[in-house]
């Protein structure tokens, strides 16, 4: 697949994400503050009712766009490692830990996603 549709179907993937992302986030209301509720009573209030669609789309955001990532840069490591492999088999050892740094990206993205869950 040549790059630049790579990057349009990347492209096309966040925008549609974005579209359906933009009804959750609109739909919310902020909570009515009471009588009795102090100003900052209030704003946590507005703050825990948002809380939940952003925190998950943001953890499905970092996990899609970091396992989308990683099967990048492990498909044009690999090809490159089995054609290395092919010319001068002795290096394959070596070469292949670099398929392992490409899926690195997806376990970073997988931990900024579990942050996010525990709110850390």
């Amino acid at each position: 697949m040549p790059t630049s549709t790579c990057l349009r179907s990347l492209a096309a993937t966040l925008l549609l994400l974005c579209l359906a992302a933009a009804p959750a986030f609109l739909a919310q209301e902020a909570a009515p503050a009471g009588p009795s509720a102090t100003t900052q009573q209030a704003v946590q209030k507005v703050a825990d009712a948002q809380r939940p669609a952003a925190f998950y789309y943001a953890i499905a955001a970092s996990i899609g766009i970091g396992c989308l990532s990683a099967g990048y840069a492990v498909g044009k490591i690999g090809a490159a490692v089995m054609g290395a492999a092919a010319e001068k088999p002795e290096i394959m050892g070596k070469a292949i830990a670099f398929v392992g740094l490409g899926e690195g990206i997806a376990l970073f993205g997988f931990l900024v996603a579990l942050f996010l869950y525990t709110k850390m």
